[in-house]
């Protein structure tokens, strides 16, 4: 099938230079580490066991086995903020490569997502662990977890899309938008309970935050051995495909012009 040049589809077109765009992210990242990938495991485990000691007296009573529902909050937060916020500068980080040759624009922020989807896939390892240290119980319901990470991943997709085309625009995108992920964070219950904040703000949160939608599921599945409700897949899954449609209509509409602003 003929791919209409432009189109996100046509990152298809470049598997080998994905491969190699993955791979290099993944290399440069543990260039002249001792430990390697191991710190993809070390670096969560270490940030977690930090958060524990500093949270746990104020919500560790009304949190059964808080270690494991501190971790999945904080890892999927990791993984949709950090991969955006890679993705954002991915367009004028490969000015030189878009200045030589032609290649689908779509694949620089595509391929910073992928390469956080691995990394995040290997801190799971540090994941175990602290089930396994914690006693904390193994639910059948974790084998599921993909279906929230596809959710997350086309979201990460449509946002990383959007932020890359309006960082080439707009320089001032990469503090506006550390800026929006600190308040993200706070806004996302990632190391409180939801129920100590107002039901106004409750209901806000299950409704119109898309980040707290997918921690919601995830702690689901790996926290409470539940399978998540119908209105937070639905949710999920909504934002997911608005996010990814939003993504590429810019990206796709602004892209011709990145060549006069890199």
């Amino acid at each position: 099938m003929k791919v209409k040049s432009g189109s996100f589809l046509e990152v298809f077109n470049y598997k080998d230079l994905l491969n190699q765009l993955v791979s290099r992210d993944l290399k440069l990242k543990y260039r002249r580490s001792f430990l390697g990938y191991v710190w993809s495991i070390l670096n969560p485990l270490l940030i977690m066991i930090v958060m524990v000691i500093v949270f746990s007296k104020m919500f560790n009573r009304s949190i059964p086995h808080f270690p494991v529902y501190l971790f999945a909050g904080r890892t999927m937060y990791e993984f949709v903020i950090g991969a955006c916020g890679k993705a954002l500068g991915s367009i004028t980080d490969n000015t030189s490569l878009l200045k030589k040759t032609y290649v689908s624009k779509f694949m620089f922020p595509f391929s910073k997502i992928v390469s956080s989807l691995v990394d995040y896939l290997f801190s799971l390892g540090a994941f175990l662990i602290v089930i396994v240290f914690t006693r904390s119980p193994f639910y059948w319901t974790m084998l599921l977890f993909p279906f929230v990470f596809i959710q997350a991943f086309v979201f990460a997709c449509g946002l990383g899309f959007f932020l890359a085309q309006l960082h080439v625009f707009f320089r001032d995108t990469r503090y506006i938008w550390n800026a929006v992920t600190t308040m993200w964070m706070y806004c996302s219950a990632i190391f409180y309970p939801i129920s100590m904040l107002p039901a106004w703000l409750q209901t806000l949160l299950d409704y119109f935050n898309p980040l707290y939608i997918y921690i919601k599921q995830f702690r689901a599945l790996v926290h409470t051995g539940q399978l998540p409700d119908l209105t937070s897949i639905g949710l999920g899954c909504l934002y997911a495909l608005l996010m990814f449609a939003i993504g590429v209509f810019f990206f796709r509409k602004n892209q011709d012009r990145f060549i006069l602003y890199i």
